[in-house]
């Protein structure tokens, strides 16, 4: 069983970005997990095109961009341009979600929906077998280093289960208290991507913990 570690960037040292972007790059993670928020959608802000410009620049790995903003179908093909490679819309602020993903799709990324803790994964019945990616939100959006919500392993396996039954193949991303203790059992409920923050940046050695996030 193969998995993707996706360390987030929103942890990262910003007076050393480069550095630690450098790192991610020589680590045995996959992808840069770069999360936008607007102070709208969630109660934080975080950073704009010029930072994830400054990211894909020196990043040898795929940019996934998690939006946690309103009205996303505004700057779809400006993440493009941007340097984004997966691009996540979140379902609560999608009024036309299948419109969404395929604006998405059609600039030339991959699309991923995210779903906050308190929706349910059934509510994707009818675009999962549209989408590259679902991202369950295993935290409240907007802030790093919170607490794992433990529901997020039932909503893993409900899932999981509707993707095969609708033979999809979006892959299940888990965002938010990812950590050394619960990442496998996450894996063994069906999980393909897992996103580190603080888990990743607060580590003494952040590469040798994510070899370690990598192992099964």
């Amino acid at each position: 069983m193969s998995h993707i570690i996706a360390p987030s960037i929103l942890s990262a040292d910003f007076a050393n970005l480069q550095r630690d972007v450098e790192m991610i790059n020589s680590s045995s993670a996959d992808w840069f997990h770069v999360d936008i928020m607007d102070g709208v959608f969630v109660p934080n802000i975080s950073f704009g095109f010029p930072v994830i410009k400054a990211i894909k620049k020196h990043a040898k790995k795929p940019l996934d961009v998690h939006l946690m903003i309103v009205d996303p179908d505004r700057y779809t093909q400006t993440f493009k341009d941007a340097g984004a490679d997966i691009l996540t819309v979140h379902y609560e602020a999608c009024p036309h979600l299948h419109r969404s993903i395929q604006n998405i799709k059609n600039c030339g990324m991959q699309a991923g929906v995210a779903l906050n803790p308190h929706t349910s994964v059934h509510l994707l019945e009818d675009i999962i077998a549209d989408i590259d990616l679902v991202c369950l939100m295993s935290v409240n959006p907007g802030f790093g280093g919170q607490k794992f919500i433990e529901n997020t392993y039932a909503k893993v396996k409900q899932l999981k289960q509707m993707i095969i039954s609708k033979n999809s193949k979006a892959k299940i991303e888990i965002d938010g208290g990812v950590d050394l203790n619960n990442y496998k059992k996450l894996l063994e409920c069906g999980a393909d991507v897992l996103v580190a923050g603080n888990t990743v940046f607060a580590s003494k050695d952040p590469a040798a913990t994510i070899k370690q996030l990598n192992t099964i």
